[in-house]
């Protein structure tokens, strides 16, 4: 599928790994929807890209609602979607067990709710647009990608909750691949290792290059706009399907 003309749908496409991926679609000749829960910066990041390459539309991953009333702004506004980008989520730091007492049932409810099935739930919800969709010469109708974290394999300690929602993602990377193939429709996830995004934000340079120092190579943050690229990558080759593909410069976490 050639990234060209491509209508792509980013959740959490209002900053970090999803503002990367919208500004890389809309500079390779594609247009973005960017959805989001972040109202101010969707919108201001949709002017400066312009009308007609870009538009913003507030969705909450975990509503059905949201998510089906955002897929039909989109397909209103450029006629259809072709890819969707899955880069909302969100990440918390609690043990188990420690000396607050058990991990909060609450939060770990929230962090698989946000990342696993409200992952899930725009899979779903794109698919059905996406099998309407005239396919290309190679059969395609549509590419779904999703960002699972190399704590999918190596999850470090407080990250039960984290771990659990992005090894979802992984797991059912294959089976939603197989059930639509049928529809000309790929499924491929990323598991990004340490990124420079909005989560480092609060860090000093000297913390960051630390954390950078510990991937093998190259020995730095990961840059948005590197996971952006194999977004774009994935989108345009067609055997890419039912399969997760670390970007981590060989990072196998350690405990803590």
């Amino acid at each position: 599928m050639d990234i060209q003309n491509t209508v792509v749908a980013v959740t959490g496409g209002a900053s970090g790994l999803g503002e990367a991926t919208v500004r890389y679609v809309v500079e390779h000749g594609g247009k973005a929807a960017i959805l989001d829960v972040s109202r101010e910066k969707g919108i201001a990041l949709a002017q400066e890209l312009g009308r007609d390459y870009a538009t913003y539309v507030h969705a909450d991953v975990t509503s059905e609602e949201s998510v089906r009333d955002a897929v039909d702004q989109v397909a209103g506004t450029f006629g259809t979607i072709h890819a969707a980008v899955n880069c909302a989520g969100i990440g918390i730091a609690q043990k188990t067990l420690s000396r607050n007492g058990p991990h909060r049932l609450d939060a770990f409810s929230k962090v698989i709710s946000v990342n696993l099935i409200g992952s899930f739930n725009v899979i779903r919800l794109v698919a059905e647009q996406m099998a309407g969709n005239e396919p290309n010469e190679q059969g395609e109708r549509g590419v779904i990608i999703n960002t699972a974290s190399v704590a999918a394999y190596e999850g470090q300690v407080g990250q039960a909750a984290y771990s659990a929602s992005k090894g979802g993602i992984v797991g059912m990377t294959l089976p939603i691949a197989r059930d639509l193939a049928p529809y000309g429709i790929r499924v491929m996830t990323i598991a990004p290792g340490l990124f420079d995004t909005p989560l480092f934000d609060t860090l000093p340079r000297a913390a960051k290059d630390a954390m950078g120092a510990m991937v093998p190579f190259p020995p730095r943050l990961g840059e948005p706009r590197e996971y952006a690229s194999l977004v774009g990558h994935i989108i345009e080759n067609a055997m890419l399907n039912g399969e997760t593909i670390r970007l981590d410069g060989a990072i196998r976490m350690q405990p803590k």
